[in-house]
């Protein structure tokens, strides 16, 4: 009884009544960073996502104040972190006596990387956190980075945002598919308490208010992205684990084969859309 009570609950914050309409200026398609960096937000859906018809990055969603937040690096709360990301990516550390920077001078070398993120090498699916640690570990001899870690945050914002406008590209054939068909399966598949799919909320309800808050398409092309909730850098793999504790389940191990499997799954319904990262979202 509980369960179902629940459910009643959230279907009916989730059914429409509550719902704003999009602003004139959240029709736009393209904005610009710094008055330089055109950053595509809104186009049309890769034609493997079955329920949309156009993509929008969650920037569209976001108030005003938000929005303009981003438009600026001067003004974007998330370059507190970016330098701290420089700094880390400067410094030494382990039995190899090296830094990031020792092998990777130039920064612009990770120029599409972002944008190409997960991807299948060997079998297995490789995020950014994935590249970071295999660095640290294998050429620096520094101790692994927690996924979640501020310090791997904030080098994966660093990196990431070599990338900034250039277009989602991820592979979802090859020997990616059987990986993307595992992510797309866990988006379709209700979970927890309130028995709820990540479909229902970003795929159905997209722009609908629940609590104080407007839906997005739950698009990734962000991440690493500042919260203004949390007032600090978060991986996409921490929302992940924060949005299946908010329907009440027992979220998967952050790293773990079913996130990368979804990670994989969610970047791909984005492409076509820039890289943002680091984003400001509330």
């Amino acid at each position: 009884m509980i369960r179902k009570a629940l459910h009643a609950a959230v279907s009916l914050v989730l059914s429409g009544a509550l719902a704003l309409p999009l602003t004139a200026e959240e029709h736009i398609s393209e904005i610009l960073i710094n008055e330089e960096i055109p950053i595509t937000v809104r186009t049309e859906a890769p034609p493997y996502v079955e329920g949309l018809d156009e993509i929008m990055s969650g920037w569209l969603f976001r108030s005003e104040e938000t929005q303009a937040l981003q438009l600026d690096d001067f003004d974007n709360p998330s370059f507190v972190f970016v330098d701290q990301g420089m700094d880390l990516f400067n410094k030494v550390e382990g039995t190899a006596g090296k830094s990031c920077a020792a092998c990777h001078q130039d920064l612009g070398e990770f120029a599409g990387l972002r944008a190409s993120l997960p991807r299948v090498e060997d079998g297995k699916i490789v995020t950014m956190e994935d590249l970071i640690n295999e660095c640290r570990v294998e050429r620096m001899g520094a101790e692994p980075w927690k996924w979640t870690s501020t310090q791997m945050t904030s080098v994966n914002a660093l990196i990431s945002m070599q990338s900034r406008g250039m277009p989602v590209n991820v592979k979802v054939d090859g020997e990616a598919r059987p990986f993307w068909e595992k992510g797309k399966e866990l988006y379709y598949t209700r979970f927890g308490q309130l028995d709820l799919a990540c479909a229902n909320c970003h795929e159905n309800n997209y722009g609908n208010m629940i609590r104080a808050d407007r839906l997005s398409q739950g698009q990734i092309n962000g991440f690493p992205t500042y919260r203004l909730k949390n007032a600090k850098l978060n991986a996409v793999q921490a929302r992940f684990k924060g949005c299946m504790k908010n329907i009440r389940a027992e979220p998967f191990k952050v790293g773990s084969e079913e996130f990368k499997a979804l990670e994989l799954y969610l970047a791909s319904r984005g492409n076509g859309l820039s890289v943002e990262a680091p984003s400001v979202r509330n």
